[in-house]
């Protein structure tokens, strides 16, 4: 079955309720509020909930001097806490988005004080937010501001073209409701602390994925951007939503390495999943507004995700 025009969407306030599979997910939600929230970004179908399975799966990797690469970094709350937490050695962090790549280069370079003092002295108000969205950032370190906070007063994050900003926002609050200056400055300050484990690249995470797959000393954190069949919701969540699942399935079967992958729970995925004979578990989760929901875990062996 061709799929390399079907876009598919991990998204939490699309995904289907819990109730829609009862006969095929485990009851224990991870617990969230075990993971740190080290990243400055809102984004789009964040992964804070998965982190406790990652610690799970890398628990299990046994080779020395193992290497995390996630391909589709997003606003990089795994690879964060992979590097914090020293569960593996070093971690690459790959994203196609200009803006997003913008703020990463920022924080791992000599720029990331500037930034993080820009955004503490920061006042933010309806004029002060269309200035600097309206703005032409004369620099990397002015295109990673803008980012920040057109990130932080977009509703849920959104950074793509024509996303809303917030109107009352939480407790009315308005555009002000995510913005935490000192908590964005620390967060930004504080993974100094792991810089030399912490590698960037601005690019493709598909042709990184192929160029890497022969490496035997890497595991694989997939999580694409991706969109709902039929309903083209990721092409307003993400400036780079539309992706070739099929190739992306198939450079997966090509890792040397281990990879675990995440996906909507839906039937083209387990088709694909089948198709290339990888392993597939559903999992509880809980999204932003507390709703139960599931997604869909692929690797090559999920018995430690079945494991009491």
């Amino acid at each position: 079955m061709l799929l390399h025009s079907l876009t598919f969407c991990s998204l939490s306030f699309v995904m289907r309720q819990l109730s829609l599979f009862d006969n095929n997910i485990p009851e224990k939600i991870p617990n969230v509020m075990s993971v740190p929230l080290r990243s400055p970004f809102r984004y789009p179908g964040g992964k804070t909930w998965l982190v406790p399975r990652i610690r799970q799966w890398l628990a299990r990797q046994s080779a020395p001097g193992v290497e995390f690469i996630e391909p589709f970094v997003g606003g990089g709350i795994v690879s964060l806490t992979v590097a914090f937490e020293r569960l593996a050695d070093r971690v690459t962090m790959v994203e196609l988005d200009a803006e997003v790549a913008a703020v990463w280069q920022t924080i791992l370079s000599g720029d990331r004080e500037w930034l993080a003092q820009r955004i503490s002295t920061f006042i933010i108000s309806p004029d002060s937010v269309d200035s600097v969205l309206s703005a032409v950032p004369v620099d990397r370190k002015e295109k990673a501001f803008k980012t920040i906070v057109k990130n932080r007063v977009n509703r849920g994050g959104i950074l793509a073209a024509g996303a809303g900003k917030i109107k009352r926002g939480e407790k009315g609050k308005g555009l002000a409701s995510r913005w935490y200056p000192d908590t964005l400055k620390r967060r930004i300050l504080n993974i100094e602390q792991i810089r030399d484990r912490l590698t960037f690249i601005a690019g493709d995470g598909m042709a990184f994925l192929s160029q890497n797959a022969h490496r035997g000393d890497a595991v694989f954190f997939i999580d694409p951007p991706y969109t709902a069949a039929g309903k083209k919701a990721g092409t307003r969540l993400y400036a780079h939503s539309e992706l070739n699942h099929e190739e992306l399935f198939r450079i997966a079967s090509t890792l040397s390495g281990d990879f675990l992958m995440t996906y909507d729970n839906i039937k083209e995925v387990r088709e694909l999943a089948h198709q290339f004979g990888f392993d597939t578990e559903t999992v509880a989760m809980k999204n932003t507004h507390h709703a139960k929901l599931t997604e869909l875990l692929i690797g090559r062996n999920l018995d430690w995700v079945r494991s009491p």
